[in-house]
This record gives structure tokens, sequence and C-alpha cells, in this order.
């Protein structure tokens, strides 16, 4: 017999710690919505440390410590630190940012809800009838989690530490780019007066 069938959970009587975890949904919720649509860049960024942190603190409340910290250690201590680096590397304006607006929000709008939906119906399906038993061996432990990680999810990682390195050469670029237009326009700029005066 399954622990779904005998356990007497249910939605209309949660439990502390499935009360802690839909507040804390809610709020990290709250600063994704904030992320995506606020205008400027590093408010932005800071948001999602908020929502990188709350998604560390739901990993607590399902008892696997070891992805809690490795979501705060890799993702706060370095994506998101990354992602800062790369906007003072390009000299992203600090406050309100127009070229961040495409112009195409009803069509990231539509991709945005059309996603969440199919995650959404994806996951309840998945786990509908499935609950976790806190007082179990835990499943969230370091043996476990790199175990799974280096025999399942080794090529995603690796493509994902690719793309955060193209994402640094990419700021490097760019802002060395920069660098030369300012230095190509300097002399010309300190010219202008002296041929003014030659001419005089």
């Amino acid at each position: 017999m399954s622990l779904a069938a005998t356990a007497p959970y249910g939605f209309l009587s949660p439990t502390g710690v499935e009360i802690a975890f839909l507040l804390v949904g809610l709020v990290t919720l709250g600063a994704a919505l904030i992320t995506v649509t606020t205008r400027q860049l590093v408010h932005a960024a800071l948001w999602l440390v908020v929502t990188l942190g709350g998604l560390a603190v739901e990993y607590l409340l399902l008892t696997a410590e070891f992805i809690a910290w490795v979501q705060v250690l890799i993702y706060v201590g370095s994506v998101v630190v990354l992602l800062l680096f790369g906007l003072m590397l390009t000299r992203a304006p600090i406050g309100h940012s127009p070229d961040a607006d495409s112009g195409n929000r009803p069509a990231a709008l539509v991709v945005a809800v059309g996603s969440a939906g199919a995650l959404v119906w994806v996951v309840t399906d998945a786990f509908r009838a499935t609950w976790i038993d806190l007082d179990g061996p835990a499943a969230g432990t370091t043996g476990v989690t790199g175990e799974s990680l280096f025999r399942h999810w080794v090529l995603p990682f690796e493509a994902l530490s690719v793309l955060l390195l193209a994402a640094l050469v990419g700021a490097i670029v760019l802002s060395r780019k920069a660098k030369a237009e300012q230095a190509a326009g300097t002399p010309s700029l300190a010219k202008a007066p002296g041929d003014k005066e030659g001419a005089r």
C-alpha cells in the first residue's frame, strides 16, 4: 500500500511546513514577476537574488539541504555576480533603460503564460499522488544528489557552464569595443578647437 493511500494528508489539512512552503512560494513568485517586469537592469538583478534565495528556502523545506546550499553558492553567489559584472563591463544604465523594452511584451506574455501552464500541468500530472515523507530517509543528501547529477545531468550542467563563460566573454568583448571607439573619437575632439584657432 502506498504512502499516499495510508497517510492522512490533504489540501484541507495542511501542515506547518506546507503553509510555510506556500508563503515562501508566493514571495518567490512576486519577486520573479518584478524581475521580468522592471525596466531597471540592476534592480532586476537584485530581485533575481530574492527569487533564487526563495527557491533555496523551498529546497530547505523539502529537506534537500545540499541542493539549497548549492542554489545559494552557485546561482546567488556566482550567476547573479556574473550578471552584475557583465552589466558593469558593458556600462549599462543604472536607472531607467529604454533599450531594455523591445516592444514585444504581448508576445513575451503569451509565451510566458503558455510555458508556465505547461510546466504546472507536467509537474502536477507527475506528482499528483506523491507525498514527501519528512520522517523518512533524506533524499537531498550529498551522496544521492551527486549520484543523480553525475549520472543523469552531466551534459546540461556542462552546457550551463559554457553558456555562462560565453556571457562573460561577450561582456568583455563589448566593453573593449566601447573603449576602442572612445579612444578613436578622443583625438578628433581634441583637434577640433585647434583647427578653429588655426583657421582664425
